[in-house]
Order: C-alpha cells, then sequence, then structure tokens
C-alpha cells in the first residue's frame, strides 16, 4: 500500500512538473508542414470556422513560394483558382504599390520580363521572396490561425492511431497536438510516413502502370503514350567527349566525383533514384545590392573538374555550345521585380547536385541537415568557380561575376534561402494513383478536387559512364501536357481501410512521372484548400475522409472558386 501512495505521488508530481508546451492543444485540424499548400489549407480552414493550427518544422514558412521559386510554374493560368489565384492577385496587388519598386521601376520590369506577367492581367506570376513572404502574412493576419514554427514532428511514434484514426501528433519537443483532422503539408510526406499511411518514393517501372516515362530514362528520346516523341536529357546534359576519370584516360585513376560506378540500368526499369535537389537563387546586378559569390571554407575543385572539362569540350566558339538559353552559363536566369532573378538549373553541369539526394526522402533529421549542408557547399562553390576560377573562360566569368546575392533578400544567410528545393520525396499510394495516362487525357478522374497543368518534367537523377567512355546524365524528361487535367479526391487520400481522417495536398498518390507535373506551387495551393474544405463536410458529419460524399464537395468547391474542369 505505501508503495502504490509513492507510485501516485511520484506520478501527481511529474504530472505537476510537466511543461506547459508539453500538454495537449486541441483544434479542429492539424496540419503539419507550412508549405504554401499548408497555409492555403489553413486560410480556408479558418473560413469555415474551424480552429486550425499550422506546424512548420523550420523556421521558414511559405515553401518554395518564398523560397526563391519567384518564377511560378504553370502550365495553363487558367486551371488556377480559389486561395490560389487570390494569392497571385495579391502578388499584383504589392506591386500596384509604387513604393516596393526600390532597385528598378515597373515599366524596366514589365519590359525586361519574359512574358510569365504581363501588365493588365488580373493577377501576377513573377515575385521576390519577400513579396510571397508579405502577401501570406498579410492573407493571415485576419484570419484565426495558430501559427508553431521549429517544432519537428517525432518521426518514430509521434502519431498515436486508434481504430484507423489519427488521434494526436507529438513533437520531439514534447508538445502534443489532438485534432478531429490532420493533414500532411510537408514536401517530405513525414506525417503519412510516421503514421503508417501506404506510400513509395523514386521512380516506378514502366511495366507498373504501363507508362512509358517512367523508370530509367537513359536514351535521348522517347515515346509517349499517343505515340509522339518525348525529350530527355536533351537540354541538361553534358557536351560529347567530357572524360569522366580523375587522370584522362585513365580508368585505374578512379572516377570524378558524382558519378555512379556501372550503367545506369535498363531503360524503363525502376528504382530508389531521386530528381535532383538545388536551391532556388535570387541573384542580382545591381551593384547596391550585390554579394559577390564567395569560395566556400571547405572549397574541393575536384568536385568541379567536370565543369572544367565540359567548357574545354567545346569545340568552336561557347556561343555554340548550346541552342537553348543563354550558351555562356549553366543556369536560367528568370528576371523579377527589382532586378532580381529566380535562377535555376540548366545544362549538364549546374546547381542541381545530381545524384547526391537519394537518400533523404527516408533520411533522419540529422541525415538530411547534412544532405542539406552539402547542397549549399555545393552550389556555393560552383557559383564562386563560375565567376573567378581561371579554368572557366573569361567570357563565362564577365558574365557570372556580375551576379551576386541580394542583400535584402534572407538577409539572415547571406542570400542563401532556407529552403532546400525537394521536387520530389515520398509520394502515397491510395485508391487513384495519378499517372502519365492522367497527364495524356487518356483517362479522366470523375471527382476532380483541382487542375494540374504543367508538362511533365524530370530533373537529371544520376551521373554515369556511356558505352564511349564519357560522363552522361540520366533522368531528365521533359514531355508536354496538351490541355489540364482534373486530380481525382481519392489521390489525396488514403485508400480506404487506412487512416481515416488525414488529407495529403503535397505528396499525392502518383507514379514518379505524374509527379513531375503535378509539384508546382499553384496546385500545391489549390490542393492544399479543397483538402480544407473536405476536412470541413468530414468534421461536420463525423465522416471518414474517405467517405465524404463527393457532390457535396464539389458544390463546395465551385463556391469556392476552385476550376474543376478545363474549357477551351
Amino acid at each position: 500500500m505505501r508503495y502504490l501512495f509513492f507510485c501516485i505521488a511520484l506520478a501527481a508530481t511529474l504530472l505537476y512538473d510537466m511543461p506547459a508546451n508539453a500538454q495537449k492543444k486541441k483544434f479542429d485540424v492539424v496540419i503539419y508542414g507550412g508549405t504554401s499548400a499548408g497555409i492555403a489549407a489553413a486560410i480556408q480552414c479558418s473560413r469555415l470556422g474551424k480552429s486550425v493550427v499550422v506546424i512548420e518544422p523550420s523556421q521558414h514558412i511559405g515553401g518554395l513560394t518564398t523560397g526563391g521559386l519567384g518564377a511560378t510554374d504553370i502550365g495553363n493560368k487558367g486551371a488556377i483558382g480559389g486561395i490560389s489565384r487570390e494569392f497571385y492577385q495579391n502578388i499584383k496587388k504589392y506591386y500596384d504599390n509604387p513604393d516596393v519598386w526600390k532597385w528598378q521601376t515597373r515599366t524596366e520590369y514589365f519590359v525586361q520580363s519574359s512574358g510569365r506577367s504581363r501588365e493588365g492581367e488580373d493577377a501576377m506570376w513573377t515575385f521576390e521572396p519577400t513579396a510571397a513572404k508579405k502577401v501570406y502574412e498579410d492573407m493571415m493576419k485576419n484570419e484565426k490561425i495558430t501559427l508553431i514554427t521549429g517544432k519537428r514532428l517525432d518521426r518514430r511514434s509521434g502519431a498515436i492511431v486508434s481504430k484507423n484514426r489519427l488521434t494526436e501528433i507529438r513533437m520531439e519537443s514534447g508538445e502534443r497536438f489532438q485534432g478531429k483532422m490532420f493533414m500532411d503539408a510537408t514536401y517530405e510526406g513525414d506525417l503519412i510516413a510516421t503514421a503508417g499511411v501506404s506510400y513509395t518514393y523514386g521512380r516506378e517501372a514502366n511495366s507498373e502502370y504501363k507508362e512509358t516515362l517512367n523508370g530509367v530514362q537513359a536514351n535521348r528520346y522517347n515515346v509517349k503514350l499517343d505515340g509522339t516523341i518525348s525529350r530527355n536529357s536533351i537540354h541538361h546534359n553534358f557536351i560529347d567527349g567530357v572524360d569522366p576519370y580523375v587522370k584522362k584516360g585513365d580508368p585505374s585513376s578512379g572516377l570524378l566525383p558524382f558519378i555512379i560506378e556501372g550503367g545506369p540500368g535498363i531503360d524503363g526499369d525502376g528504382d530508389k533514384g531521386v530528381q535532383a535537389y538545388c536551391f532556388r537563387m535570387t541573384l542580382t546586378d545591381h551593384p547596391e545590392n550585390r554579394i559577390p559569390f564567395k569560395k566556400p571554407a571547405n572549397y574541393n575543385e575536384l568536385e568541379y573538374e567536370l565543369l572544367f572539362r565540359n567548357y574545354e569540350a567545346a569545340k568552336g566558339p561557347l556561343e555554340e555550345m548550346y541552342h537553348y538559353g543563354d550558351p555562356l552559363v549553366p543556369w536560367i536566369n528568370t528576371p523579377m521585380p527589382n532586378r532580381k532573378t529566380d535562377t535555376n538549373n540548366q545544362k549538364g553541369f549546374s546547381t542541381d547536385f545530381i545524384g547526391q539526394n537519394h537518400d533523404f526522402p527516408e533520411g533522419s533529421y540529422e541525415e538530411r541537415e547534412k544532405i542539406t549542408q552539402r547542397h549549399y557547399d555545393y552550389q556555393q562553390g560552383l557559383m564562386w568557380s563560375l565567376a573567378y576560377h581561371p579554368r572557366i573562360p573569361q567570357k563565362v566569368r564577365d558574365v557570372v561575376s556580375k551576379w551576386g546575392m541580394t542583400k535584402d533578400e534572407y538577409s539572415d544567410n547571406e542570400g542563401w534561402t532556407p529552403q532546400l528545393y525537394v521536387r520530389e520525396a515520398r509520394r502515397m499510394i491510395s485508391d487513384y494513383v495519378i499517372t502519365q495516362w492522367d497527364c495524356e487525357g487518356r483517362v479522366k478522374a470523375e471527382d476532380p478536387v483541382g487542375l494540374a497543368a504543367y508538362g511533365m518534367d524530370s530533373h537529371q537523377v544520376q551521373r554515369y559512364v556511356d558505352h564511349n567512355g564519357y560522363v552522361q546524365n540520366e533522368g531528365n524528361v521533359e514531355a508536354r501536357v496538351d490541355q489540364p487535367y482534373p486530380i481525382s479526391y481519392k489521390s489525396i487520400v488514403p485508400k480506404k481501410g487506412e487512416l481515416e481522417n488525414i488529407l495529403v495536398p503535397v505528396c499525392v498518390s502518383s507514379t514518379h512521372i505524374a509527379f513531375g507535373s503535378i509539384r508546382m506551387e499553384p496546385v500545391f495551393m489549390v490542393l492544399g484548400q479543397s483538402a480544407a474544405l473536405a476536412a470541413g463536410i468530414a468534421i461536420d458529419k463525423k465522416l471518414a475522409v474517405q467517405d465524404v460524399p463527393y457532390a457535396e464537395l464539389k458544390e463546395l468547391l465551385i463556391k469556392n472558386k476552385q476550376i474543376l474542369e478545363h474549357k477551351p
């Protein structure tokens, strides 16, 4: 008896001493992931009168939309509605204010811009990271949203499930969040993986879903389902004849960094390769706002030997190296307002750190941090090399060295975004898997919650030595999508028999090649809003998300200005 009293007293003491932040916090909807999808979902939950919390594991809100991807990948602007379009309309209103044009006039920008944004449109599709952040903050401040940053899910045992329902999630810090509905809005799919929802990552074999653009893609051309030809690795590969060995022509000297041993695999076969990541860079050539590229302390020249050799292998003028983009530099510099850019990968050796992210989807937090830091080191070293290394042609150095990071973006990190471009990680496997057939319009989902319209776009996956003994990249696919196509409601909820109260607007149920079309920020916002509307119905009617009546959901989607059907 004395022992029993001791245990009771000890338990009471522990409960009393438990930090306040370890107590359970209850909400109608718990959203894990403060990406663009998570923000859009939270806004919609608030407008439905539901209590909602957004838990972001980092200190960065808005994902890639505030993380440097200001050149919105759209496909078809008519496919974007609801809160997603509202965001881009608010971007336009932001730039209607003459006070925000500090480094450039509005007229100068629209004259030089690529056409993504045009005067007279109801929305603006290109923007600075600071603009996106301000717009999100303004959209959220009038809503009842609890925002928590810097709290990571306990991925070992932080998802508490009872009778096919997720009842609460626990952070590494000990904080616990209960909800009637949950949402995984992360790029990585950490909540669905922890909670036991079916998922995959990597590339499926073509044979699994009768596709033609999935799996290994070492050939330069491929045939779509409709018989037309797609282009693989045309714009993102090496010049012919680049030697892969540490000592040129000597296989015994070993391969240069980041080249795999052996061949790429059999075309169309599946693997666990992941398309390459990078950091979207916000650059400027304005002298007052520019931070010159810096050489990393751990710079390893050998890691850029392939870059040097690629230039050295050019036959004839450098201007004839490539017939797409600027032939001198390995990047796409899309103009942003205020004399800035959204700079992205292009050509054979560029900002994509090919093959160095395959462990990221399933990696621990610590492993992911190491991978992320390696991406920083690689990309910072790349930019310094292009700007200042003596083996880079002078005319290239002259172009690159005019650019630099910006002082007024990400000022706490010398202009570098904190958001790694996680183009793809985990993907849920549900009762409806979106495939190449959907993208090409050969099948059509009957329960759409939004449209996708961008081409099927996979970046390179690996770097290898071809049968001629030269270096090649593998994995790039660029296949046209002729018109917007519907995204099934079933693809954003788990399969029947699995969790009944979680929605997944980012790591949707799709194949690798179909996700290459879906994985665009406007679409993630669309799906976040649609998921929130479905969650509202499920809460009000006490239903599993799989049992939400689509007719009722469709009516609510249309009422909230979602676009569900393409009208040419």
